[in-house]
């Protein structure tokens, strides 16, 4: 009995041990996930202090704001002072240069080459021979046409004398009158008969001509398309060769509809409208030209207005399919108040330039445009005579922007 209690009072025990285990740890869980959230709130106004100072630009590093970095900072540019000048109006357009004359030059009799007297890319004249076909079959077919013509000469002389003696004998009345005009029906036909002789004559000797092909043109050739020993035939679908009339040569161009009327109004009074071609990059100037003739329609779906303009080419620079940038005189605007193209700046309340004041300092100035021939630009109204304008190093300028004049 006396055990038995004892053992009960064992069991108590432990469950209280136990109990007192489990709330110690999960006091000490608790505990720890108290101070922990307690640390981390501690820091996170620190960092959010931080990362608002780093946005609004106040922070150790920043350095100050964007604007007020630029504003502090020097910017050097150069500048250009607004004169006075001659503007030409030009309209800018695109071109493709072409040759002035193209020749495909085709055999017109068919044979055998036997000679090949040009070079490829050689200048050649109007007449030069440049390729030789195997005359031989064309001599001989002459010379039957000549020996056909011979024979048929002999039998008309040989009628015409009889037709003069039996007109003799008919006026003696020794033969009959139908005699006479059946001699002098063969008379004519013979008379035809030499006709028909000496087209083929002309025919044979034409075609012996032709066996030597010759340019039709001045120019320059192109690649051969033979070889001396190829067949050729008359009039094939392949060109010989190609000659290209490059001096003088054409330029095709476009120019907006809107400048139709006052092209159109100085190219009807034969007014000379000078033409200038510049490089595929609109640097160097190619050559000047004039304005040689106008389409007779406007391309609805780009709504340009084809024109073509002749030039001298006497360098030969212009290669015929080369690219272009051409600028069409219309007008002349006499002592326009002007400044470089490349200082004029576009905002959404529109043009503008930066105008270099008193205090090294750049100043934003709205400006009303005039004409422009691509280098200047006509100013209408914003600036004056003499004030300086920068050209270069706007893009790193705002209104305000303190600059050094570099000369």
């Amino acid at each position: 009995m006396a055990n038995q209690t004892q053992e009960n009072v064992k069991k108590p025990s432990n469950l209280f041990r136990l109990a007192i285990f489990v709330v110690i740890v999960i006091g000490g869980y608790f505990g720890w996930q108290y101070f922990f959230n307690a640390s981390t709130n501690s820091n996170a106004p620190a960092q959010s202090k931080n990362a608002g100072e780093q946005r609004s630009g106040s922070g150790p590093r920043s350095g100050g704001s964007r604007a007020a970095g630029q504003l502090g900072m020097v910017t050097p540019v150069r500048v250009e002072t607004v004169q006075q000048k001659d503007m030409e109006v030009r309209v800018p357009g695109l071109g493709t240069v072409t040759a002035f004359n193209t020749v495909a030059v085709r055999s017109q009799v068919s044979g055998p080459i036997v000679q090949i007297a040009f070079t490829e890319g050689q200048n050649v004249k109007q007449g030069d021979l440049l390729v030789e076909i195997d005359p031989r079959p064309f001599q001989i077919q002459l010379q039957q046409a000549q020996g056909q013509q011979a024979r048929n000469e002999a039998e008309l002389t040989n009628a015409r004398q009889d037709l003069k003696r039996y007109q003799t004998l008919y006026k003696q009345d020794s033969i009959a009158r139908q005699q006479v005009d059946t001699q002098a029906a063969l008379v004519k036909r013979l008379e035809a008969q030499a006709y028909s002789d000496k087209a083929a004559v002309d025919e044979a000797q034409l075609n012996l001509e032709y066996t030597k092909v010759l340019a039709p043109i001045d120019g320059r050739l192109g690649l051969r398309n033979i070889d001396i020993g190829n067949l050729v035939t008359a009039n094939a679908a392949e060109a010989l060769v190609t000659i290209t009339q490059v001096k003088p040569v054409s330029v095709v161009f476009s120019i907006p509809e809107v400048h139709l009327a006052e092209v159109a109004a100085q190219y009807t009074r034969d007014v000379p409208l000078e033409v200038t071609l510049m490089d595929r990059d609109n640097l160097r100037e190619l050559a000047t030209g004039v304005l040689a003739s106008m389409d007779n329609l406007v391309d609805v779906a780009t709504g340009t207005l084809k024109l073509k303009a002749n030039f001298a080419n006497e360098d030969e620079s212009l290669f015929p399919n080369q690219f272009v940038n051409t600028r069409l005189k219309i007008r002349q605007v006499p002592q326009a108040m002007t400044i470089s193209t490349d200082a004029i700046q576009n905002s959404s309340s529109g043009p503008f330039v930066f105008r270099a004041v008193a205090d090294n300092t750049a100043e934003m100035v709205p400006v009303k445009l005039g004409v422009t021939d691509g280098i200047y630009t006509q100013l209408l109204d914003g600036v004056a005579l003499g004030d300086l304008v920068i050209t270069e190093g706007v893009d790193r300028l705002r209104n305000g922007s303190k600059i050094e004049i570099i000369q």
